[in-house]
C-alpha cells in the first residue's frame, strides 16, 4: 500500500498547498484510464455507454466516479459503495505511483492548447455561500446537487478532481513561463483522450520553477496590485482564485471538511482540494454559453413568458434554427436577446427590456426556476453546444433556450463587484473540452 508522509508545503497567505499526487503506473492504458467530468453529457446516456464499452474490464477512473447521467438509477447507494471499495482496491493492488510537487498540464483539442498547474487549494479560504474570500465561486451553487458527491467523499480514500480554477493574470506571469521550460521538464504522461477529446500531457515542475510560480502568485495577491487592477477601495476583499468548472465538487469537499474537522483537526489532507488552475487570459481558453432545455412541457411556455415579463417581453419568429442562432450571436451587446426553439418546428427570438439581471442568462433563469416550481415542465437540463440543444429540443413536448456568451475578460471584476453570477452562466469550452480525471490524491 502506498504511504503518504505529511511533509507537504503550505502557503497559507495564498491558500495553496504543494500536492502529493497519485498517478497511474506506466503499465496502465491511459486512454482507458482517463474519463471526462462526471457532470457532462447528463442528458446523453449514450456517451457514457460508449465510455463503458471502451473501458471494459480495464483499470479506469470510470470505476472511481459517479456520472450524473446515472443519478436517477435505483442502484445509487450500491454504486457509491463500489466506487469507495474500488479506490481501496486500486491502492492495495499497486495501481498508483506517488508524485510529490506541482504538475504542469497541457490540454490540446481543436488545435488549441490550454495550460494549467495542478495544486491544492485550502478549503478554509473558500466559501460557496456568498462570503468574499480568497477562493470564490463564480456562480450560484445548487445545494441539491451536493449530497451524492458528499456521500462518495465521506467513505473515499481518494479524491479525483475535475475542478478548474481561474486566475486573472493578464501579464502571463504564473503559468505561461513554465511552457517555455517544458523541454527541460520530466514528462509524466502524454496520451490521446477517448471519444475525440484531444490530448493530455503532464510535466513535473522543478523546485526552481515552483518557487517562481509561488512568487508570481504572491504578486497577483499583493494588496497594491489587486486594488489598482480593479480600481477598488483599499479594504476590498481579496479574490485570487475564481471557480471555473467543478464548483459543486469543490462545494461538496468544503461541506465534508466542515463536518469532519472538529474530529480530525486542522492538519488533515481533507482540508485541501486538488485542482487545476488556468489563466483566464489563456488564448486557448474559450467561454461558451450554457443553454437550457425544458423536457415534457406541462404549460403554455410562451404564455407564461409573456405573463412573467409583461410589456418588457418581445417575441418574434424566425425561419430556422440557424437564423435564430445568428440573431443571438450578432445582437448588440447591451441588448438581452435569447433564442427559443419549441419542438422541431418553431424558432424565435426573445428580447427582454429592463432586465432584472446584468446578463441574459440571469434574467431567463429566474423565470425558469419559477416555471419549474409551478410544474411547467417535468425537467430542465443545462446543455453545451448548439447541435446538442437542437437535438434535445426537437421533440414536440420539449423547448430549448439558446443563450449568448459572456466576455471572459469581465469575469473577475463582475464577481468582485456584483458577487456570484447566475448558476450555469458560462462554460469553459463545450462538453468535450472539459477536464478528464487523471490525477488522484489521498484524503484520509
Amino acid at each position: 500500500m502506498l504511504a503518504q508522509k505529511n511533509d507537504t508545503k503550505t502557503m497559507s497567505e495564498l491558500g495553496i498547498q504543494i500536492p502529493q499526487v497519485y498517478l497511474p503506473k506506466p503499465n496502465i492504458d491511459l486512454t482507458k484510464w482517463a474519463v471526462i467530468a462526471c457532470d457532462q453529457f447528463t442528458s446523453e446516456p449514450e456517451y457514457w455507454h460508449q465510455v463503458e464499452e471502451i473501458v471494459g474490464n480495464s483499470v479506469s477512473t470510470f470505476n472511481l466516479i459517479f456520472p450524473e447521467a446515472y443519478l436517477e438509477r435505483k442502484d445509487k447507494n450500491e454504486r457509491v459503495q463500489r466506487i469507495q471499495a474500488t479506490m481501496k482496491k486500486y491502492i492495495e493492488d499497486g495501481v498508483f505511483q506517488l508524485h510529490k510537487g506541482l504538475i504542469y498540464v497541457e490540454r490540446t483539442i481543436n488545435r488549441k492548447t490550454r495550460k494549467g498547474i495542478m495544486l491544492c487549494l485550502d478549503l478554509e479560504q473558500y466559501d460557496f455561500k456568498g462570503e468574499k474570500v480568497l477562493i470564490h465561486p463564480t456562480e450560484g451553487t445548487v445545494i441539491d446537487r451536493l449530497p451524492p458527491r458528499i456521500q462518495i467523499r465521506e467513505g473515499a480514500a481518494l479524491e479525483l478532481p475535475h475542478i478548474l480554477v481561474l486566475i486573472d493574470d493578464p501579464n502571463h506571469t504564473v503559468i505561461e513561463p513554465i511552457s517555455e521550460e517544458k523541454s527541460q521538464l520530466k514528462n509524466l504522461y502524454d496520451f490521446e483522450l477517448m471519444l475525440g477529446s484531444g490530448r493530455l500531457a503532464g510535466y513535473a515542475v522543478t523546485e526552481e520553477l515552483e518557487s517562481k510560480i509561488i512568487e508570481a502568485l504572491r504578486g497577483l495577491a499583493s494588496r497594491e496590485s489587486f486594488v489598482k487592477k480593479y480600481n477598488l477601495d483599499e479594504n476590498a476583499p481579496m479574490l485570487l482564485f475564481a471557480m471555473g468548472d467543478g464548483n459543486h465538487s469543490m462545494a461538496a469537499a468544503k461541506e465534508y471538511w466542515e463536518r469532519i474537522k472538529p474530529q480530525v483537526g486542522m492538519n488533515h489532507p481533507a482540508r485541501y482540494a486538488l485542482v487545476e488552475i488556468e489563466n483566464v487570459h489563456d488564448e486557448a481558453l474559450e467561454f461558451e454559453p450554457i443553454h437550457r432545455v425544458l423536457f415534457h412541457l406541462q404549460q403554455d411556455l410562451l404564455a407564461e413568458l409573456r405573463n412573467y415579463f409583461g410589456e418588457d417581453f418581445t417575441y418574434s419568429t424566425v425561419s430556422s434554427f440557424e437564423e435564430m442562432v445568428k440573431s443571438v450571436d450578432t445582437a448588440e451587446q447591451q441588448k438581452q436577446i435569447i433564442g427559443l426553439m419549441r419542438g422541431g418546428e418553431e424558432f424565435g427570438v426573445i428580447e427582454i427590456r429592463k432586465p432584472s439581471s446584468n446578463l441574459a442568462v440571469g434574467s431567463i433563469q429566474v423565470f425558469l426556476d419559477r416555471f419549474i416550481e409551478k410544474n411547467g415542465a417535468k425537467k430542465i437540463d443545462y446543455i453545451h453546444g448548439a447541435e446538442v440543444l437542437q437535438k434535445l429540443a426537437t421533440p414536440a413536448e420539449n423547448a430549448g433556450f439558446y443563450l449568448p456568451s459572456m466576455k471572459k475578460s469581465d469575469l473577475f471584476k463582475t464577481v468582485i463587484m456584483d458577487g456570484v453570477l447566475p448558476r450555469k452562466a458560462f462554460s469553459m469550452g463545450e462538453a468535450k473540452d472539459k477536464r478528464f480525471y487523471m490525477e488522484a490524491r489521498k484524503i484520509v
